[in-house]
């Protein structure tokens, strides 16, 4: 049986979980509710029934309980169409995205930010508000317009913040990737929806070195021409040095200081740094004249466009298994009013508490961790390696910035696991109360490990959703008991199950993952895609009228979760969801190669790439060959791109109507049956695969 971590036998546990309990957002949200409503729920998990069999009553409350900025409230919470798809949330209210994460416009530290090249940064809310302000009237100086596109090819710093919320207070609707992708990749992403700007650095770091990204950012903007403005935040090297760079290397790009600074009428936002050899970046930006900076419940004023609930807020890109990464539109109120019940409620982030996420601008998890902003807590911003300049790193920083809510991937536990490191008694961690993990899931082996090795005092809360709804299924809660190996709770308001191949909910083992009813944060749909087919194609294929997302769920006897894995042939090596189309498409620049397939193998608590070529005739697989081939999906891609064993084969299967069978050799080398042989216009090609065993033991090892 797997261990409770909530000592509850133990009169000071009980008395303390008990208090914890009592002092929850959630705990808050149940009396809100049994004020306003005259409902009391005993249990969270009367309180979920209720919010799935009334989804209009769950979210009319939590505005209500949450009072988002706005300047017009909504007429109806929730319309429904013929189609999940049709869904409308709060139809008729207007409000701005940027203005809700800004509105504590106090002294209170915003963010923090650490990287491995500079002194510790921060940024008031006061400050925040100013840049934001100042680089705002910069971009509608250029006719930014609410609609067009922003995009930015940038590092996890503040800069990044404050472009995305400069960006959005205008209406823009924001786009970020990180600086690893190679330029290929990006345009792939970016081109699709054409944006007007473009944010860069000049470079990042990682594990103590500077990459720059100057070229890359160059072949970038010649192959998007829609970009008008490219707009460079200076990082590794000085404004002065980039000054005498970029009329030569990238004629397009302006410093953001000079582009501010040519505003009339605007102060500069001194945002340059010192170059990389010197170590040293500057202080905090320069607070300007701005318009009043006081905490306000007003909403509609100065630079915020009020705009409709459903406004494209943001654009993410899926993984690509089918072809170019598709384009995903997420409305504005949608993705706040999510992001608010599950900072606020499942994770019990108040104004007092100060978020840590390890993530890049190219993953949801930090367009989540920027909104913990409209609660008024403090965000630490971290660039680099976990890693650099020891495995310690992140505990140190926990313990400098008294974290009180860190969050990091299934694998990064399971390397600080692997390198035996212990926080109890080292580090002073007593601020931290709950650590997030997500991205994979999360062994049983690494709850333990967390328990007893880094703190025994904390919620351990695995949580799993995605990109393509820049949120949560499933995920902690301050209220519940943590069993190992588990997920606490599903979301309120997610009416989420797990169901077999005929559309019956498994009571009993794990089923695909899916979603019954509309929620919020479901995409307004694919960028260019306006009968939506390309949408319904990917989630309702399955079960017409139900969101499938594609990952296997099982719902334990205690009522906790486990994910199981994707169900589709998406690659999630680390918890970075990965298209074989990403892949295919860079092989094609090997000229030795005839075609290929790519799986993912469940290897080590984790999952391994491994890529099958099929080699023209008379070629054979050399260490300079598979060398080559490594090198160019990581500089066309990244290093999550890069397999970790290639395999010559002597065909690749395909279905009648043409495509790749990648699950099915998956299936093969986890021992699995594969149905549906009938399927396929050359079954005999997978005998090569059965008799790979060698693949499957070291996978059982």
């Amino acid at each position: 049986m797997p261990q409770r971590w909530r000592q509850l036998d133990e009169k000071n546990s009980l008395d303390a979980a008990a208090r914890k309990v009592e002092q929850s957002q959630m705990k808050a949200f149940m009396d809100y509710i049994r004020e306003q409503k005259g409902r009391s729920f005993r249990t969270y998990r009367t309180l979920h029934a209720w919010s799935v069999q009334n989804i209009r009553d769950f979210w009319d409350s939590f505005w209500h309980f949450s009072e988002p900025l706005h300047s017009q409230p909504y007429e109806e919470v929730l319309v429904e169409g013929d189609h999940m798809t049709d869904a409308q949330w709060f139809r008729g209210a207007r409000l701005n995205f940027a203005e809700n994460l800004l509105r504590y416009r106090d002294d209170q530290i915003a963010l923090i930010a650490h990287s491995e090249i500079g002194p510790r940064r921060t940024l008031t809310y006061q400050e925040l508000y100013a840049d934001v302000h100042q680089l705002a009237q910069a971009l509608e100086s250029i006719s930014l317009q609410p609609g067009d596109r922003v995009a930015a090819y940038m590092p996890n710093v503040p800069e990044t913040v404050v472009a995305l919320l400069a960006s959005t207070a205008l209406g823009a609707t924001w786009s970020s990737t990180s600086p690893d992708f190679g330029s290929k990749a990006v345009a792939e992403r970016f081109g699709q929806i054409e944006p007007k700007v473009l944010f860069i650095t000049d470079g990042y770091t990682y594990k103590g070195k500077g990459y720059s990204t100057l070229e890359k950012a160059r072949q970038i903007t010649k192959a998007i021409p829609s970009i008008e403005k490219v707009i460079l935040f200076p990082y590794l090297e000085s404004a002065e040095e980039l000054r005498k760079k970029l009329p030569h290397l990238l004629p397009e790009a302006v410093i953001c200081q000079d582009f501010v600074s040519s505003i009339a009428a605007v102060a500069p936002i001194e945002l340059a740094k010192a170059p990389l050899e010197s170590t040293k970046l500057s202080a905090n930006s320069v607070t300007t004249t701005c318009p009043s900076a006081s905490n306000t419940n007003s909403a509609g004023s100065g630079i915020f466009r009020q705009l409709p609930a459903n406004h494209p807020l943001y654009i993410l890109y899926s993984s690509g298994t089918t072809g170019k990464p598709k384009a995903i539109v997420h409305s504005a109120g949608g993705t706040l009013m999510q992001h608010l019940k599950e900072l606020r409620l499942h994770t019990d982030i108040k104004r007092e508490s100060t978020l840590f996420y390890y993530s890049t601008c190219g993953w949801m998890m930090w367009n989540w961790m920027v909104s913990a902003l409209a609660l008024g807590a403090t965000v630490v911003l971290y660039d680099g390696s976990p890693f650099h300049p020891t495995a310690e790193r992140f505990l140190q920083l926990v313990e400098e910035e008294k974290v009180t809510h860190w969050g990091v991937s299934a694998k990064y536990i399971m390397s600080i696991e692997r390198e035996a490191l212990i926080g109890k008694g080292k580090y002073d961690l007593q601020s931290l109360q709950t650590l997030l993990s997500t991205g994979s899931p999360l062994s049983a082996e690494s709850f333990c490990y967390v328990y007893s090795h880094i703190k025994e005092d904390l919620c351990l809360s695995s949580i799993s959703g995605g990109t393509d709804i820049i949120s949560c299924f499933v995920l902690g809660n301050p209220m519940l008991p943590v069993y190992a190996g588990e997920i606490q709770s599903k979301g309120l308001a997610m009416d989420v199950v797990g169901l077999d191949e005929a559309g019956q909910e498994v009571k009993k083992g794990k089923g695909e993952l899916v979603c019954r009813q509309p929620f919020p944060s479901m995409p307004l749909g694919f960028w260019k895609d306006e009968e939506k087919n390309k949408y319904k194609e990917s989630y309702f294929s399955k079960y017409p009228q139900v969101w499938c997302h594609g990952d296997y769920i099982e719902v334990k006897p205690r009522r906790g979760i486990v994910i199981h894995g994707r169900s589709d042939a998406t690659l999630n090596p680390g918890g970075i969801r990965i298209g074989t189309a990403e892949i295919y498409r860079i092989l094609e620049l090997i000229d030795e190669i005839d075609d290929s397939l790519v799986v993912g193998q469940r290897y080590q608590d984790d999952e391994r790439i491994l890529l099958f070529i099929k080699l023209l005739a008379g070629e054979s697989l050399t260490a300079e060959l598979e060398k080559r081939i490594k090198q160019t999906l990581r500089s066309n891609a990244t290093a999550r791109h890069v397999p970790q064993k290639i395999i010559p084969v002597r065909d690749i299967p395909y279905t009648l109507n043409g495509k790749k069978v990648e699950i099915a050799v998956r299936n093969i080398l986890h021992g699995e049956p594969v149905l549906n042989r009938q399927a396929l216009a050359n079954p005999d090609s997978l005998e090569e695969y059965h008799q790979m065993t060698e693949l499957r033991k070291e996978a059982a090892s």
